[in-house]
């Protein structure tokens, strides 16, 4: 009997998932917590990754895997100097202290079309290039020190392997790397510093089935950034969008062909398989119900109870708790509209509820100008676990909702790559192999106007 390991390194915690080779059941997990963030400013040092996973892995029994794949939360700085040390903290995709960056760096290009024709995605605080713009701008003496520059995943798979590696899954959200054309843009990075010869900085880009190394005798897979995991991990096809409902939200879908979206809300990426991932995300999902259950003093099922007896007419939230990335508004702060005296605490869940599926519906109907989606709308995340959310979601689209069964979707994805790699085999092949992608059909409830009204004040 054999085993491989899934790594989930997200902005809480660093999951691990050792699954059955053959059957895909989990044998054994576990879980150990990142240090907490609160945007605007969002750093972690990314040697609590690497404790986290030590934990997490010694959780899970220390097991003996033949392959193990590491996904990390997208965006994410990590600086290095020479001795791959850091030499600053690894700016996280929520911190959005380089937003005037953005601004600059897509004046620079000549505009937001010029972006999107070149990587697929426009510059918004959350993507590498505007961190490593900010470092070079405000931190010199650390620019100084600069020998590589990594993303979350690569800076466990290098402790792993010892080697500097990506996908292209990953090294699509940075910002200087074309899906299209499956290239680093050094112009793009030669925007930040054009002294500094990049080629030896960011890591070699590898292929969907390539091996990164080995450790303790498995073998390393690419590893991916975790929405490309997600994908594989819900057995995403054609057709079908995922809604992913975590601290920030996600909507997304796989295409056969790039996408390039002038406008900024959709990013153009690829997947870990050699197709593209189309994408929307929010800075406010989970964290914003969260918020509002805290306040009224209710656990999770009690906050699901209260917005689902929520009469008509209750107040309209607009979830921009900590600034948001899609719409791009870095500065913005939460609002409340049509609150009347007589507002209760269930109109005040709901109003939360409503808030945080109106924005992800919003990214839905983006993604839908750039992608084919006339499949189903399958449900992933913590957030999704949320009566409410999983109801009130259907209840506002015409799409068929489907809650996935997958309690850990990027852990389980990152499984998927590990086992695709050490049989090298088609991701497609684990997958059915593994029964993943089956879910169980949500019913809707009325979300009446919410709509238009959250329209209303989110254009106000």
């Amino acid at each position: 009997m054999a085993f491989v390991a899934g790594v989930d390194s997200s902005t809480q915690a660093t999951k691990v998932e050792i699954r059955d080779l053959e059957s895909g059941e989990i044998v054994a997990s576990g879980r150990s917590d990142h240090p907490s963030v609160t945007p605007p400013l969002s750093e972690q040092d990314p040697a609590t990754w690497w404790a986290a996973f030590e934990a997490a892995w010694r959780q899970a029994g220390d097991p003996d895997v033949v392959a193990i794949s590491v996904a990390g939360q997208q965006h994410g700085m990590v600086a290095l100097d020479a001795a791959d040390r850091s030499v600053h903290p690894a700016k996280l995709w929520n911190d959005m202290e380089s937003a005037a960056d953005a601004d600059w760096l897509v004046e620079r290009l000549g505009g937001a079309s010029a972006w999107a024709d070149a990587v697929g995605s426009v510059p918004v605080a959350a993507l590498t290039i505007t961190k490593l713009s900010w470092l070079h701008r405000t931190r010199p003496d650390a620019w100084a020190g600069v020998a590589r520059i990594l993303l979350p995943h690569d800076e466990l798979t290098r402790r792993l392997t010892g080697r500097h590696t990506t996908d292209r899954g990953d090294a699509s959200g940075t910002g200087y790397w074309s899906p299209s054309s499956g290239e680093y843009r050094w112009d793009l990075l030669e925007l930040v510093d054009a002294e500094r010869d990049w080629h030896d900085v960011v890591p070699t880009v590898l292929g969907p089935m390539d091996v990164a190394g080995e450790w303790k005798g498995a073998i390393v897979a690419p590893g991916t950034g975790d929405n490309m995991a997600a994908a594989l991990g819900v057995g995403l096809q054609t057709g079908d969008a995922v809604m992913s409902i975590g601290t920030s939200g996600t909507v997304y879908a796989v295409s056969t062909s790039p996408t390039a979206d002038p406008s900024g809300a959709v990013a153009g990426f690829a997947d870990a398989t050699g197709r593209f991932l189309p994408l929307v995300c929010t800075s406010n999902a989970a964290k914003v119900t969260d918020a509002v259950r805290r306040l009224l003093g209710v656990d999770h099922a009690e906050f699901d109870d209260l917005a689902l007896t929520a009469a008509h007419g209750g107040p309209t939230l607009l979830p921009y708790f900590d600034g948001e990335r899609t719409p791009n508004r870095p500065d913005a702060r939460g609002v409340i509209g049509g609150l009347r005296t007589d507002v209760s605490r269930e109109q005040f869940a709901r109003a939360a509820v409503d808030g945080v599926a109106c924005g992800l519906l919003d990214g839905l109907d983006a993604l839908g100008r750039h992608a084919t989606i006339d499949g189903r709308l399958v449900l992933v995340g913590g957030g999704a676990r949320s009566r409410a959310m999983q109801q009130v979601v259907a209840g506002l689209t015409p799409m068929t909702v489907i809650l996935n069964g997958t309690d850990e979707a990027v852990a389980t994805g990152a499984a998927v790559q590990a086992a695709a790699g050490f049989e090298q085999v088609d991701h497609t092949v684990i997958q059915q192999r593994w029964a993943l992608g089956a879910g169980e059909p949500v019913d809707g409830v009325d979300g009446g106007d919410v709509r238009e009204r959250y329209a209303a004040l989110r254009d106000s």
